[in-house]
């Protein structure tokens, strides 16, 4: 059997509206990137994007540009972050234009990042942006959106199952 190599997307390189209001108009990863400082002698800080530069997750010749690149270096599938607050969806535009479109032909499935939104990377881990909350209601809608997903003939499958990623599932009151 071949091995599948499984690249996690994460889809935080396009502004959202949420990002604008929480660190700035416009803000994305790309905003940290170029602000990184060496902390040591021969630290190579800001590390700065190469084959596909300061690349947009809104364009769709952005997205096939990944998944061509991917395949150039043996990775075959992607596994999309996929953030749920709710039934509210952030950064979700990406993954909705792939399954809306077809486009790029590449399989892929869902990583749930099922814990509250902070500023953890910047050291306010104790203000919450959004919190992760778990009803039995709020499963069965979660269920109902992944659904559409897990419909599309690019998601990977084990044993004819979808897979589906939670990122901490040890989070989950009754899993």
């Amino acid at each position: 059997m071949t091995p599948k190599i499984i690249a996690f997307y994460l889809p935080q390189f396009h502004p959202i509206p949420e990002n604008d209001v929480w660190w700035g108009k416009g803000f994305t990863d790309w905003s940290n990137v170029v602000k990184a400082k060496p902390l040591f002698r021969q630290h190579y800080q800001p590390h700065l994007p190469a084959e596909l530069g300061f690349y947009d997750l809104r364009l769709a010749e952005t997205r096939q540009a990944q998944a061509d690149l991917a395949r150039q270096y043996g990775v075959t599938r992607f596994s999309y972050y996929h953030y749920w607050f709710a039934g509210k969806r952030l950064l979700n535009r990406p993954f909705d234009e792939v399954l809306a479109s077809g486009n790029p032909d590449f399989p892929s499935c869902l990583c749930w990042a099922n814990e509250n939104w902070t500023r953890i990377w910047d050291g306010g881990d104790r203000q919450v942006l959004m919190e992760q909350t778990y009803s039995e209601k709020d499963d069965l809608e979660h269920i109902r959106w992944l659904s559409h997903a897990f419909a599309d003939l690019r998601y990977i499958r084990v044993e004819n199952r979808p897979l589906f990623i939670v990122y901490r599932a040890h989070k989950l009151p009754d899993i």
